[in-house]
């Protein structure tokens, strides 16, 4: 049974290899023939950061017993972030968002918000690697990345990380050069998608307190906390008066009826509001989270009996 699981995993393993093979030659050579939902610039590291997880999960889902099995509505979750992020690195989109201002916020808002939101209300850890191979198990357990997990679990590191990586990468002078430079691009994507499933890792967590290491109250405190610096960065950028990213002037837009200043205003709409509105969800979802958790410890109390008043 065993060996018949190791064949399998190495004839899919084969067929990813093969497809990214396959996806970079169309990519590279026949870049004109690829249909909108195709790469634009084919990535290997994002294809395989989105089709192991998928198998992993996969594979997961028939090693767990059916009482340790998540619920459907978290698979779909997985599923659903795993591929819009896809989608903005992988497709067309990608394209778009190098041209245009405010596509290239929405691009950072599904990367850095949206997607790794719902990975992480997903909580996949466990059912990916109850499917992982043994080396990824003993990378995860290895005392090097539990350290760094352990440090980026830190409240203040948390909110620092994820507030100051959006403010960094939106400096001018540093988003112009990320764009124009394709190594630092690269870094910059994965720096968002990673420290975006950290924090919201951290602030979903189901687990109580004793198992997170974190209070409800503190992760609460997180959601909220992260939403008023957003605001600011996404007010000065929205309500400024020049145009502050010029790398979309100098390589084109591709939507010329929309001039810099009101590109430049739809980003900032972009980096203001919808990261505020999911930090609500966010603290909606803590309370609830928290409500389930003192339900469970409720019912796991033995019941005592009423002392006898004797009437």
């Amino acid at each position: 049974m065993r060996s018949h699981a190791i064949r399998h995993a190495d004839r899919a393993t084969i067929v990813i290899v093969a497809t990214s093979l396959l996806l970079w030659w169309l990519s590279t050579y026949h870049a004109a023939s690829m249909p909108a939902w195709a790469p634009w610039d084919f990535s290997f590291s994002w294809f395989y950061a989105t089709a192991f997880p998928l198998l992993w999960y996969g594979r997961g889902l028939r090693n767990l017993p059916a009482n340790r099995r998540p619920a459907r509505w978290r698979s779909a979750a997985f599923l659903l972030g795993t591929a819009i992020i896809y989608a903005v690195l992988q497709t067309r989109l990608e394209y778009l968002a190098q041209h245009m201002f405010f596509l290239n916020r929405l691009q950072h808002v599904v990367m850095h918000h949206l997607g790794p939101f719902l990975i992480a209300l997903a909580w996949p850890w466990e059912t990916i690697l109850a499917g992982a191979p043994d080396v990824i198990r003993r990378c995860a357990d290895a005392r090097p990345i539990c350290r760094i997990l352990g440090l980026s679990r830190q409240p203040f590191i948390a909110a620092f990380l994820f507030v100051g990586l959006i403010a960094l990468w939106l400096i001018p002078d540093v988003h112009f050069r990320a764009m124009i430079d394709p190594d630092l691009y690269l870094f910059m994507n994965w720096t968002m998608v990673g420290d975006g499933l950290l924090f919201w890792s951290l602030v979903l967590d189901p687990r109580d307190r004793a198992e997170a290491g974190i209070s409800f109250g503190m992760r609460a405190l997180l959601a909220i906390a992260i939403m008023f610096p957003q605001i600011l960065i996404g007010a000065i950028i929205a309500l400024a008066t020049r145009d502050l990213y010029t790398f979309y002037a100098w390589c084109g837009r591709i939507y010329p009826s929309i001039g810099p200043l009101d590109d430049q205003n739809f980003g900032g709409l972009i980096v203001w509001i919808p990261p505020a509105m999911m930090s609500a969800v966010a603290l909606i979802l803590v309370l609830n989270a928290l409500r389930l958790n003192e339900e469970r410890r409720s019912a796991d109390q033995p019941t005592m009996p009423a002392p006898w008043t004797g009437r």
